[in-house]
């Protein structure tokens, strides 16, 4: 299996407009070890997935504290950028994202999901591992940086940072002896407050589904706080979901109209 990466280059200090050389043999060293990772994951059965659908059960924290008792969820996914998420038993409240639109639909019909809501889920998904291993890398003006051993998520781990052209960056933490994700972290600066804030993925409990190794178990957090925790009863890739799964049309404002 090949993996392309564009080219690793170090960006450039804020008064120079040379870019600073990198250490290519650490370059070189994380660019091994994300190819192995990659294999580890299943290689070009990983790579080549289209779509996905799960089902299980997800958790939200509030302060680390849990909300309640955990809520069924159905999840389809079709790379890169369409889902949709349907809750409860009856799978009577659904969230739709298309590209950078968002929608929720209840029984009232459907209507745009909170802006907040929205801006939240665009964020987690350019920063989610899919994005980051298959859309990220191919990029050119990538730098990739080894960081050495750790222990993330109570595991043996060996460090890599991954920055692309417009000084994103995502860290990722590989288990040393299975070559699996364990932990995923990045940071962001709120725009209205201009905070700096920190949000975790752990992975864990792997098992092999259809040639990829799949995470049945995913915990966020968030500035060190639990924020959720998903836990997956089934999963298959490649089904060949229809467009149509994804659709969703405007019936109504809550803020200007009644529901119809």
């Amino acid at each position: 299996m090949a993996v392309a990466f564009g080219q690793a280059i170090a960006p450039a200090p804020a008064r120079s407009t040379q870019p600073i050389p990198i250490d290519q043999e650490n370059a070189h060293k994380a660019k091994a070890l994300l190819e192995q990772s990659i294999q580890a994951l299943g290689g070009n059965a990983y790579l080549n997935v289209e779509d996905i659908s799960q089902e299980g059960r997800t958790y939200g924290f509030h302060m680390g504290e849990s909300e309640g008792v955990g809520v069924l969820f159905w999840r389809f996914y079709k790379f890169p950028d369409k889902e949709r998420v349907e809750l409860t038993k009856k799978r009577d409240v659904a969230y739709v994202y298309r590209g950078d639109k968002g929608f929720e639909i209840t029984y009232k019909g459907t209507r745009a999901d909170d802006p907040k809501a929205v801006s939240d889920y665009l964020r987690r998904r350019e920063y989610s591992l899919d994005w980051v291993l298959r859309r990220w890398l191919p990029q050119p003006g990538i730098a990739l940086f080894y960081e050495g051993h750790t222990v993330a998520a109570q595991k043996d781990a060996e460090q890599i940072t991954i920055m692309d052209s417009d000084n994103r960056s995502v860290t990722l933490y590989i288990d040393s002896s299975t070559h699996l994700p364990v932990k995923k972290t990045y940071s962001w600066r709120d725009p209205t407050d201009k905070e700096r804030n920190i949000e975790d993925e752990v992975f864990d409990n792997y098992r092999p589904v259809q040639g990829v190794m799949t995470p049945f178990s995913v915990t966020r957090f968030y500035n060190g706080d639990m924020s959720s925790q998903r836990f997956l009863n089934s999963v298959s890739y490649n089904k060949g979901l229809n467009d149509s799964m994804f659709a969703a049309d405007i019936t109504y404002d809550p803020s200007k109209t009644a529901p119809k």
